[in-house]
């Protein structure tokens, strides 16, 4: 008979738990009347994959180390139409097993997210860091910048159509994959349901560190959007130099501090973008994105020709504004002369210019074919 339901659980050393979660999961899933398949991912060094064998597991040993790398193994070897994801320390509740189904089961979601803060939590069995700052500030980011439009992005407890998973191409191995999940359910546009569960003191001791975990989740969340961690800064600081300079060659010519820091600005503000614009260029590439028209924009064969031409022409400023200076200088009998707003100027262009010519060259290797 072909298996419905794939419930797959990451261990380390939970002999006390799996004893209690394993039967509770049987009884759960006995009484739905689907078939189905517990898969346990271990990586333990004490009795647990043998206990979990003895209760009718599929015992899958882990080579690799992580949260992620543990279902990833886990994945290669479900057969359900359905994935069921929870932690097997007890935390979460297998009596919540069909709230997260159902969905799946009348078509009206791909992907199911339990929520805890929504939900019930036991006394000890959130610290109050996580439940009040950690959990609601990170999952409040990730929405910010992905739009997925959950409540507890963190929440270990989860359920997905098989089809639905496959389109989603995973690769992280820590604890960040929890939200690399919802980050690339959210760009797959999979329809994304919440529900309500309960949360209960976990059996054992914890192995998560709040901080370091913490940072790999919002670490992740600023590599995955290029345009809020390079493109908008940049943007900012590109706007701000070019203001500033503007204004003191323009209005205010004795600011000179002024007119340096618009400079440095500037050239800054257009270095993160080009980064920006290459990473965007390189997740299309991968296949870890879709194509937009700023990427559409810059994947054009001609790019490099129109980068070297507008490159050019901004360097050639530069220079012959420099050469205008020199040749003033000349005259003068190379004595002194004030021409520092010129001199910043100069700078600024010939910078730009050999920056806008160097970004084409780079970004035209994406689209080098082999052969």
């Amino acid at each position: 008979m072909s298996v419905e339901v794939s419930i797959v659980l990451p261990t380390m050393n939970e002999e006390e738990a799996v004893k209690l979660i394993l039967p509770e999961i049987k009884e759960v899933m006995d009484k739905m009347g689907l078939s189905y398949e517990i898969i346990v991912v271990d990586k333990s060094s004490d009795r647990t994959p043998d206990i979990a064998r003895s209760l009718g597991a599929m015992v899958v040993r882990q080579k690799g180390k992580g949260y992620g790398d543990a279902y990833l193994e886990g994945f290669k070897h479900a057969k359900g139409k359905y994935i069921v994801m929870l932690d097997p320390d007890g935390s979460y509740d297998p009596k919540d097993i069909p709230k997260l189904l159902e969905p799946l089961l009348k078509d009206t979601a791909d992907f199911v997210m339990g929520t805890r803060l929504k939900g019930k939590i036991e006394k000890g069995a959130m610290p109050w860091l996580h439940r009040y700052i950690g959990n609601p500030l990170l999952t409040k980011v990730l929405n910010i910048l992905f739009k997925a439009g959950i409540s507890d992005a963190h929440c270990g407890m989860r359920a997905i159509r098989k089809d639905a998973l496959e389109k989603l191409p995973l690769k992280c191995r820590g604890m960040e994959f929890a939200s690399e999940m919802v980050i690339e359910a959210a760009k797959k546009k999979l329809r994304i349901a919440e529900v309500p569960i309960v949360y209960h003191p976990r059996i054992g001791e914890s192995k998560l560190s709040s901080f370091r975990d913490g940072w790999r989740h919002l670490r992740l969340m600023l590599l995955y959007s290029p345009f809020h961690l390079f493109l908008l800064p940049g943007i900012l600081l590109v706007s701000l130099g070019i203001s500033s300079l503007v204004y003191t060659y323009f209005v205010s010519p004795i600011r000179l501090h002024t007119m340096i820091l618009g400079s440095i600005l500037t050239i800054v503000g257009f270095q993160i973008i080009s980064f920006g614009i290459s990473s965007k260029v390189y997740a299309v590439k991968e296949g870890l994105e879709e194509p937009s028209r700023l990427t559409n924009f810059f994947m054009r064969y001609s790019v490099l020709e129109e980068g070297l031409l507008i490159g050019g022409v901004v360097f050639l400023v530069g220079i012959i504004l420099g050469l205008k200076i020199f040749v003033e200088w000349r005259t003068s009998g190379y004595g002194e002369l004030f021409r520092i707003n010129d001199a910043i100027l100069v700078l600024t262009l010939t910078v730009l210019g050999l920056q806008i010519m160097f970004f084409s060259f780079f970004i035209s290797i994406y689209m080098l074919k082999e052969g």
